[in-house]
């Protein structure tokens, strides 16, 4: 078998294949065996035609199954070799089978060399969780005006009782504490936005723009998916998802950019992530407990 590896990008790598005569005559001679098991030819039972018989009648599907398990292996043969390391499938293209020997082209893109340092020690700042006498008061306003009623209303013990609350401090009770999980929900994001935004200032890597593709392809299909389940018109949301496309295209570099830094620091520090683990959250757990944490605001 014959390579050539072509450097297209930083993160791209076109791979041209020449498969030698023996090697394809050796996979032919495999798939013609096992389809003379079960070939149906007229007047022998199956497994005992002759084989001119069979090249005869099934050339066409023996070279196709040829194709089928030869190109993956010499694939895998070659990335190993090469040491790359393929994000997704390969893009295959310009197959040939001519002359007993099989070509065809390999187009992938790697894993991009990420250079991050000081990820340990990030500096955190949290914010507080305890919610003031004004937020509560302003979430009372909320209330008022969310009845759609022309006169506003009081809240007062008989307002707390007709939510189920024995009265009012009761009620104030009750929502203080809805109030602090939410906020302590929302510094939660903050903390990691915090994080993924001192990665991205502080890594350099080239982002596989096949990659930032899917996601953005990915994305566009399920938003068309709601807008048509909500009976929008195709020409709506066609000029909808072109405004939406610039946007999601940032949007997935960057998640694009977090994934490939957070799974280079997993690297680094031999964070193995099983199947039913989620490797954001485990790689992000351990960027946490070696940040540095500043006080509370």
């Amino acid at each position: 078998m014959k390579v050539e590896v072509k450097k297209i990008d930083a993160t791209r790598r076109e791979l041209k294949f020449q498969i030698s005569k023996d090697r394809v005559s050796k996979k032919l001679e495999e798939i013609y065996v096992d389809i003379g098991k079960e070939a149906k030819i007229k007047g022998f039972r199956p497994g005992k035609a002759p084989r001119h018989l069979i090249e005869s009648n099934y050339s066409k599907l023996a070279q196709e199954e040829t194709l089928k398990k030869i190109i993956p292996e010499v694939y895998r043969e070659a990335v190993e070799n090469e040491k790359l390391a393929p994000i997704d499938l390969p893009e295959i293209e310009d197959v040939s089978f001519k002359d007993g020997t099989v070509s065809f082209t390999a187009k992938l893109d790697i894993k991009p060399d990420v250079k991050i340092k000081d990820y340990k020690g990030i500096p955190i700042q949290k914010k507080s969780s305890a919610v003031t006498e004004e937020e509560i008061a302003k979430t009372f306003e909320f209330f008022k005006k969310g009845q759609g009623k022309e006169k506003e209303l009081t809240i007062d013990d008989e307002f707390a009782r007709g939510l189920g609350y024995v009265g009012l401090d009761d009620f104030k009770n009750s929502l203080k504490r809805q109030m602090e999980v939410d906020k302590d929900r929302q510094n939660r994001l903050d903390v990691e936005n915090q994080v993924v935004e001192y990665l991205l200032k502080n890594a350099q890597l080239s982002v596989p723009q096949t990659a930032v593709k899917k996601q953005v392809d990915y994305r566009l299909s399920e938003n068309r998916r709601h807008f048509e389940q909500h009976g929008q018109k195709k020409e709506d949301i066609d000029k909808k998802l072109d405004e939406m496309r610039k946007d999601l295209e940032a949007v997935s570099e960057k998640d694009v950019k977090v994934y490939f830094i957070l799974d280079k620091i997993a690297e680094l520090e031999n964070i193995s992530v099983t199947e039913n683990e989620n490797a954001f959250h485990k790689v992000m757990g351990f960027l946490l407990k070696e940040a540095k944490w500043e006080g509370e605001k």
